[in-house]
């Protein structure tokens, strides 16, 4: 808003008479009349006039005589504002850890788990190997954006994000949240299916981190209240509570209690569980790689209904992805589907892609758990997801996905569909093509909330799911404070 100056105004300028050339004729018109009685009236009528002129042109007669005005403000210069701090709302410290618990678990990627090496789904920082075979699938432009990225690897991606961050900090005191480096899906992989493992060495890279950052000034202060960490995994690979069961018990270890923990699955039930997308293959290199992809999705002619990507479970009774695999089947018409038996679409393969570019919606049921990586496949592709667990994803993601379900995905439920009230095909064949075109327009909205970005310092404006967990943190951290909302 401009302010008004406490100076004087200007006073306007008096309007100049119409008049003044009346009386610039006096003299001659006194010439033409020479009756002494005429000459004395002209004279007074004269002197009339210049008085009346005179009063006008007078200080103390403008207030009665000159036409009213309003004063308008003063416009003074404006100043120039100082630029906004990028990091007004916080900055992270990111601890030094001891190497053992990052860089030497990467360096020793042939040994992380019983079958094979890992070292191809390490490399280029995180993001695996070039995707091949997509060629003709994706547009050419796009295509060294695709890598065939692991699904476990979120622990690495974070790390190099951070550490090249605008707003990380050098100095703990001026940090406003503390990031702790630790590798721990990838440490505690190596032992989840080795016989011969014991509970405590998959609890031991955990106690190792929690003794050493416990010792830590920061962490003191705060008791964990301003860290948080990357966990690779789902949050039941870190929840063992015996030592016959499954995982590691990292996150039930002293120490772990107030830290935020970033899981590709949470436990909704544990404050401290934020869920993050599943890391996918496509890791735009700039803003225009994001929106090339996007105009891409839109306009994609999608020549099936449904589609559904996975494979039978066996050993589970009752196995209901492997009912929607010969639902799909039977369906042939207006469903394709991709039978991953085995390890063949392990981290996503050109025919899943090309699978789900071509579906209107993919059927989503729970994986090995509530969730899966495939969810963030299909809906990247523009495809809509069909969902039969509330738990696989309305209350996993809210930082990153619409909070109206429905605007974005299709409910069905299980039960109904395993007792034979619910068809899939007539449940999605009744919702309108109108319908169908706003919702595959909200999921290609959120495109860039499922992505890890390639450059490590972030894309231009666009923000990725990076962007968006450290935000969150990092606003959960301020609330925290503001709230008092502490325990020891």
């Amino acid at each position: 808003m401009f302010s008004v100056s406490d100076h004087k105004f200007p006073e306007p300028q008096a309007k100049r008479p119409q008049s003044l050339d009346k009386v610039n004729s006096f003299n001659s018109i006194l010439q033409l009349i020479h009756q002494p009685r005429t000459c004395l009236l002209f004279a007074i009528l004269a002197l009339q006039v210049l008085l009346l002129f005179t009063l006008r042109s007078l200080p103390f007669a403008r207030q009665h005589l000159s036409p009213t005005y309003s004063p308008q403000p003063v416009r003074l210069p404006l100043t120039v504002p100082e630029p906004e701090d990028e990091c007004g709302s916080g900055r992270v410290f990111v601890y030094d850890l001891p190497k053992t618990l990052n860089q030497e678990i990467l360096q020793n990627c042939d040994d992380l788990n019983p079958w094979s090496s890992r070292c191809k789904a390490l490399a280029n920082d995180g993001l695996g190997q070039k995707a091949t075979g997509i060629k003709g699938i994706v547009p050419d432009n796009l295509v060294p954006a695709w890598y065939w990225t692991d699904q476990f690897v979120s622990e690495v991606i974070f790390h190099n994000r951070i550490l090249n961050h605008k707003c990380r900090v050098m100095e703990p005191e001026s940090a406003t949240a503390f990031y702790i480096p630790f590798y721990a899906g990838l440490a505690v992989g190596k032992y989840l299916w080795s016989n011969s493992s014991t509970a405590q060495d998959r609890d031991r890279h955990c106690e190792m981190m929690l003794r050493w950052v416990q010792d830590q000034p920061s962490y003191k202060k705060s008791d964990g209240w301003d860290h948080f960490i990357t966990m690779g995994r789902i949050t039941w690979d870190f929840r063992r509570s015996k030592n016959d069961d499954w995982g590691s018990s990292c996150i039930y270890l002293p120490g772990m209690r107030n830290i935020t923990r970033l899981l590709i699955e949470r436990n909704p039930w544990d404050y401290f569980d934020v869920g993050i997308p599943y890391p996918i293959g496509f890791h735009p290199r700039s803003d225009s790689d994001v929106a090339d992809w996007q105009n891409f999705v839109r306009n994609r002619s999608r020549s099936k209904l449904f589609c559904f990507a996975g494979a039978k479970r066996g050993a589970i009774k009752n196995d209901f992805r492997g009912l929607l695999l010969s639902h799909c089947q039977k369906e042939s018409d207006t469903c394709r589907v991709v039978d991953c038996a085995g390890t063949k679409c392990s981290n996503g393969t050109s025919a899943i892609l090309e699978t789900f570019l071509d579906s209107d919606f993919c059927l989503q049921p729970r994986g090995d758990s509530f969730t899966r990586r495939s969810i963030f496949d299909c809906m990247v592709a523009g495809s809509i997801p069909v969902f039969f667990w509330r738990r696989t994803a309305y209350i996993q993601y809210e930082w990153f996905l619409p909070g109206e379900p429905d605007s974005y995905s299709v409910f069905i439920d299980r039960k109904a569909v395993i007792n034979g009230t619910a068809s899939i095909k007539n449940v999605l064949q009744g919702i309108s093509r109108e319908k169908v075109k706003e919702m595959r327009e909200k999921v290609i909205d959120y495109i860039p909330n499922f992505l890890y970005a390639k450059p490590q310092e972030g894309l231009e404006t666009v923000k990725d799911a990076f962007d968006i967990a450290l935000e969150g943190v990092i606003r959960r951290f301020k609330q925290q404070g503001e709230l008092g909302f502490r325990w020891k």
